[in-house]
């Protein structure tokens, strides 16, 4: 007697529904319903409501995204069948509890694929500070005319060095991203070895050569207790006359005030898409100075980008159904080093 095809999961969405859609558009929706059994309708963001009562109790598998509660005791309750959670976002840090690990539920992160349009917005950062594009564009608005040569005596990019502080996904993206172009690149990650720096095209260095030695620091590092106010006035002072932070990390690794005395006196210049706190208060001068970028925490996916998200989630669903390891798996002992 041939035996029985194996039954595809059953997945329940948990998040804030007004990312559905463009997480998963009717394609890639009517690709996620060939894989499994779910309510395309049903959006949970309480896992006690008695409107999801029914799918919870069957459900194999929790594709989450942001807006998602915390996945907790209450939830494994609610959910006894559950033995995967893919989430179509990043970090997963806060919203998985101990009891979920505890139970060996495996956990996928669309971080990878989050860590995408963070590169390119630093990448696209780099090369506009290299150019003192922003400064251009200020002084073109005003004198209409355009720039004598004493005036981009300093600019371009041909050898200017990058220092990159984080080997994290979006570090190591931004890495590859690099490499077409004529920087010297410099990496401080204290997990990652000289042979992988290598591998990666940067030069390892102590986190204070690296910001004595930059023209350009783009942080990437994870917020963790060993992380906090990384850059504080002590290190911030290394930087060089004239140098450039970017942070699309966390506001929270650099010390806000002594960034904010250091861009006030004209010694450094920022493009900050992160900062604390976030956003900041109407009065702060970063909002008015010259030398600072301010953008409203668009580095990570917006719009379109969130498509990439949801497929991540799909292909993880997929390699679950065939009985394989999902590409992105998350496990406890990482959240030691990574955000």
């Amino acid at each position: 007697m041939p035996s029985r095809p194996p039954q595809p999961p059953r997945a329940v969405f948990a998040m804030d529904p007004v990312h559905l859609p463009r997480l998963f558009p009717p394609p890639l929706m009517a690709r996620l319903g060939q894989i499994c059994v779910l309510e395309p309708a049903l959006v949970v963001q309480d896992f006690g409501a008695p409107s999801a009562a029914a799918a919870l109790a069957e459900a194999d598998v929790l594709i989450t995204g942001w807006g998602c509660p915390p996945l907790d005791a209450g939830l494994l309750t609610a959910a006894p069948r559950l033995r995967a959670v893919l989430h179509a976002a990043g970090s997963v840090r806060h919203l998985i509890g101990d009891d979920v690990w505890e139970r060996g539920i495996t956990v996928s992160s669309a971080a990878a694929a989050n860590a995408v349009p963070v590169a390119e917005y630093t990448l696209a950062m780099i090369l506009l500070a290299g150019k003192d594009a922003f400064a251009h564009r200020d002084r073109y608005r005003t004198a209409h005319t355009l720039p004598a040569p004493a005036d981009t005596a300093s600019t371009g990019n041909l050898g200017r060095r990058v220092g990159v502080i984080g080997a994290s996904r979006v570090g190591r993206r931004l890495l590859e991203l690099l490499r077409p172009f004529d920087f010297g690149v410099l990496l401080h990650d204290p997990y990652a070895t000289p042979q992988e720096a290598a591998a990666l095209g940067a030069e390892p260095v102590p986190l204070e050569t690296l910001l004595s030695r930059s023209d350009i620091v783009t942080l990437h590092a994870p917020d963790l207790p060993g992380t906090h106010r990384m850059l504080d006035a002590a290190r911030l002072s290394l930087l060089r006359d004239g140098a450039v932070l970017i942070n699309t990390s966390r506001g929270a690794l650099v010390d806000p005030d002594a960034l904010t005395g250091e861009l006030v006196s004209g010694r450094l210049s920022a493009i900050l898409d992160v900062t604390e706190p976030e956003p900041l208060p109407a009065d702060s001068p970063l909002y008015r100075l010259p030398n600072v970028v301010l953008t409203p925490h668009i580095a990570g996916s917006l719009g379109n980008e969130l498509e990439r998200l949801g497929r991540t989630a799909v292909a993880e669903l997929e390699r679950l159904a065939a009985g394989q390891a999902p590409a992105h798996e998350v496990r406890r002992a990482d959240l030691t080093r990574m955000a």
